[in-house]
């Protein structure tokens, strides 16, 4: 089961570090599965994910605040605003839109309640 979940901490870190460029794939949450996998599997790994200066600290604010750094609330905001003007100027179908509109205005509202670190 310990390999199990090493390789899965290892993908989503994989996916994590995508989404860092790939406005459509979420971090953080694969960051945090990522980090609950290692936890599990390699103490080693866990340690190494929450003292990574770039990853490390937006774990340890969820999982001691539920919070979201203001840094990162900014970038992943802008970012849904991006993508979202870049379908309408890619003329994306108007299903398609409506459905991004309503599933990243779902996200965003999350992103803006949850509190804020410094």
């Amino acid at each position: 089961m310990q390999t199990i979940l090493k390789i899965l901490g290892f993908i989503f870190l994989a996916l994590g570090i995508i989404g860092i460029v790939l406005p459509l794939l979420p971090t953080t949450p694969f960051l945090l599965l990522s980090a609950f996998s290692f936890a599990r599997s390699s103490e080693k790994l866990h340690a190494w994910l929450l003292c990574h200066p770039s990853f490390g600290p937006a774990i340890i604010d969820w999982r001691e605040n539920g919070s979201i750094s203001k840094r990162n609330k900014t970038y992943a905001i802008v970012t849904i605003l991006i993508t979202f003007l870049l379908s309408v100027i890619l003329e994306v179908p108007l299903v398609v839109i409506l459905i991004q509109m309503t599933v990243l205005s779902i996200v965003s509202l999350f992103i803006l309640t949850r509190p804020q670190s410094s």
